[in-house]
């Protein structure tokens, strides 16, 4: 790994997964890394305290003390931040997480950038876990921890750096999207809908986001891109770069897929190429993922034989339907699922394999969006292949206007509407008070949930045992 000056930096807003993910990589490099965060929790404060990199709890203008070298702002912090006013007020360098990853680790390589409103973290992984199976040396930046490296992170020696690039806005003083500091080889594109309410104001602001990236890449670069998605398509129309298509009528295609034995089998059909895949991934989505990653494979030069290989050892991400343990046959699962897209799709993908007991959905509103309104409507829906629904108050607090605000209580009315089994609950401890005594053999409790929800997985776990 290249060597360059030993730095002291800071990270407020560390256990992001992109932040944390960047200290890591920093505390690699060599450089004296410490964080701090108002939020810690697992997996990845466990992970940063892994990899030596020191964690303050809570924002304090002390965790500049010793004074840092640079410090690098996450785009969780406000202008009004204690830490954050103490950086400015002391004139200490900073930069936003985007520009850090240019400077430290992005140079020179060639970007394979993933965006879309789903699926970026388990498209990267993928992407990143087929380079390495075929012996191209990647580096990668993603927003999850890969299995099969036990990090998010690796710095390469070959050309090519696979980032999760994220439509969210970069930093309190920079508030355009973070993939747009990135100047991509190859860009995947999964699909675009509305998210992120608390900074576009409806799905026509972030289709002009998403408008703006792809008239930036010029026309030697490349597009992969879902033909599955109609905003996509619409965005997709102002672009000088050749587009190449995957999904239901576009230029990469899969069929006959069946699922056994928690592994997926499927047809993998593209120009010139025909041949057959085997994966632990399952769900119609995660197919969808690894056409992606196909596409480019393809334009890389990499053969059938390894692709095959490369999917068929891939292991997965944490946190995307991550068995976290199983006691008295009750199986606990993981998910990040919170839009009511990802929350379908999870659960489509999940029911197959246990048709024997009942899957139990455990909910946490917890991201900016789903705290408001928005999905008021759309979430019943999204929850109705669960055999019960568990709806449970955000673990944080935000200031969110009354007129605004998500009720968990009409979700669960609304659920039980259409015909379904819901109950709502004010902390993780009342969910685990009703679920402990309910639960039976070959049941899944599917967790869902963008943050720690109290590290309610474990203590499931424990009060099972």
């Amino acid at each position: 790994m290249k060597r360059m000056e030993t730095k002291k930096i800071h990270l407020v807003a560390a256990c992001g997964t992109g932040m944390g993910t960047l200290a890591c990589i920093l505390k690699e490099m060599g450089h004296k890394v410490t964080g701090s965060d108002q939020d810690v929790y697992p997996p990845m404060s466990d992970f940063l305290a892994e990899k030596g990199v020191r964690l303050f709890t809570g924002f304090d203008p002390k965790n500049l003390t010793p004074r840092p070298d640079l410090v690098i702002i996450g785009n969780a912090v406000s202008r009004e931040n204690l830490e954050a006013q103490a950086v400015m007020d002391q004139k200490i360098p900073c930069l936003s997480m985007p520009q850090a990853v240019n400077q430290f680790i992005a140079k020179d390589k060639k970007i394979i950038l993933v965006t879309g409103t789903h699926g970026k973290t388990t498209t990267s992984s993928i992407m990143a876990h087929l380079l390495e199976t075929a012996g191209f040396s990647p580096s990668f930046l993603i927003g999850g921890i890969l299995r099969d490296f036990n990090s998010s992170f690796q710095i390469g020696s070959g050309d090519y750096m696979v980032i999760e690039g994220d439509e969210y806005d970069t930093a309190f003083f920079d508030k355009g999207p973070k993939f747009m500091h990135y100047d991509p080889y190859i860009t995947i594109m999964t699909g675009v809908e509305f998210d992120h309410a608390d900074i576009f104001r409806d799905i026509d602001h972030i289709k002009g986001v998403f408008s703006n990236l792809v008239r930036k890449i010029e026309p030697d670069g490349h597009i992969i891109a879902s033909t599955e998605n109609e905003n996509l398509n619409q965005i997709l129309e102002g672009s000088m770069a050749k587009v190449e298509t995957y999904g239901e009528g576009g230029d990469w295609c899969f069929a006959d897929h069946t699922q056994k034995s928690a592994r997926t089998q499927a047809g993998i059909s593209g120009p010139g190429r025909k041949f057959d895949i085997e994966t632990g991934l399952v769900g119609r989505h995660n197919l969808m993922n690894i056409l992606a990653c196909v596409a480019v494979a393809n334009k890389l030069g990499i053969g059938d034989g390894m692709v095959q290989k490369a999917l068929g050892s891939f292991s997965g991400v944490k946190r995307r339907q991550e068995i976290r343990g199983v006691k008295r046959g009750i199986t606990v699962m993981d998910d990040f699922a919170h839009h009511p897209s990802a929350v379908r799709e999870t659960l489509a993908a999940v029911k197959p394999f246990y048709e024997n007991g009942r899957i139990i959905a455990v909910f946490e509103p917890r991201t900016n969006t789903s705290m408001r309104h928005f999905f008021q409507q759309t979430y019943p829906g999204a929850f109705m292949a669960a055999d019960k629904t568990l709806i449970c108050n955000p673990c944080v607090k935000k200031d969110i206007p009354g007129d605004q605000r998500f009720s968990p209580e009409q979700l669960v009315a609304d659920i039980k509407a259409g015909g379904g089994e819901a109950y709502h609950f004010e902390t993780p401890d009342n969910v685990l008070d009703y679920l402990i005594p309910e639960l039976r053999e070959n049941d899944l409790v599917l967790i869902m949930s963008n943050g720690g929800f109290d590290n309610i997985h474990i203590r499931l776990l424990e009060r099972l045992e």
